[in-house]
């Protein structure tokens, strides 16, 4: 009997070192699979932050506020930076310019967003930021700019150094395509990282939401010097008369991009009745997204995080419009 219970024993200490061992080879197992995860770039700065210049008005057409000096910035745009990993500091365009300056510092990339004003203090600090955009590239520093509606306006305004170069258009409340020029390399453009399927439907349906009443013709802009030398044109569209316009445009030389259409309002804004909402319409705009934040995360500019958090939109409160307009 004895005897029987040793061999159980030792039966039992060769099963329970078995199992011990098993166990380790599959832990082994999963932390070798945990430390391939590949590394981090480097050279991309994973936690880029977008300045998005404020607009003269309450966004509520007064409804909210009459003060002379108040500006805001539309949540869409917001949303749509964070939709790709980013978060905003608010560039409030009647600031200080030393405080103007500051901000600038601690972004990764500026936006330029949709609205009415085209002249005066307004007008003179998209240029005066503009400038800067050229500058920190030509220095080396990697610092995009998208300008979207009223941005690709006073961009093309900058550019020419003519403040009546835009044309009357009738593209208010209009969903449209896109037709890209004959021949594009998309290589290197905002549209390299549409997916094939998507790049295709915007040339034959309505995704892009247009919202404006000025622009410019593919004839002004490559019969303007200073235009056509720092622009390419990427795609055309056509308002309700059929009068044809220059929809995206891309420097020659700079991660500048200009859309005369609302990328945001797809996936982020109600109160036009046009606005396209399908699964597509909602791939276009994140699209868009992904594609200028990616180009932030080439920024270097990496400032010390209390500055950051401290100038952050989420310092300011909200304010929900929508019942005002």
């Amino acid at each position: 009997m004895w005897k029987w219970n040793y061999i159980w024993i030792q039966f039992l200490i060769s099963l329970l070192l078995l199992i011990e061992f098993t166990f380790a080879k599959s832990t082994a197992s999963v932390a070798g699979l945990t430390s391939t995860c590949p590394a981090l770039d480097p050279r991309l700065n994973y936690r880029p932050v977008i300045g998005i210049l404020s607009h003269p008005g309450d966004g509520a057409s007064g409804r909210l506020s009459n003060a002379t000096d108040a500006s805001y910035i539309a949540a869409s745009y917001v949303k749509f930076v964070e939709s790709a990993g980013a978060r905003v500091i608010p560039l409030i365009y009647n600031e200080p310019p030393e405080v103007l300056q500051t901000k600038l510092n601690l972004v990764n990339g500026v936006i330029f967003t949709g609205g009415w004003a085209k002249t005066g203090l307004y007008f003179d600090v998209v240029e005066g930021i503009f400038n800067q955009v050229l500058k920190k590239n030509d220095a080396g520093h990697h610092f995009p700019l998208l300008a979207l509606c009223l941005g690709f306006e006073l961009v093309m305004m900058a550019v020419s150094k003519n403040n009546e170069i835009l044309e009357s258009f009738s593209a208010s409340n209009q969903a449209s395509t896109l037709q890209f020029v004959k021949d594009l390399n998309i290589e290197g453009t905002l549209f390299q990282r549409f997916a094939p399927e998507l790049l295709a439907k915007l040339s034959t349906e309505c995704l892009v939401m247009q919202n404006h009443k000025f622009g410019i013709s593919p004839e002004t802009l490559q019969g303007n010097k200073e235009l056509g030398s720092f622009f390419k044109i990427l795609t055309t569209s056509t308002d309700e008369n059929n009068k044809v316009y220059v929809s995206t445009v891309q420097s020659e030389s700079y991660p500048v991009t200009a859309l005369q259409w609302h990328p945001e309002k797809n996936a982020f804004e109600w109160g036009l009745s046009m606005i396209p909402h399908s699964d597509d319409a909602i791939q276009v705009t994140q699209s868009v997204a992904n594609s200028f934040i990616s180009e932030a995360r080439k920024s270097f500019n990496r400032p010390p995080a209390k500055e950051v958090l401290d100038n952050l939109i989420y310092n300011y409160p909200p304010t929900y419009c929508g019942y005002a307009g």
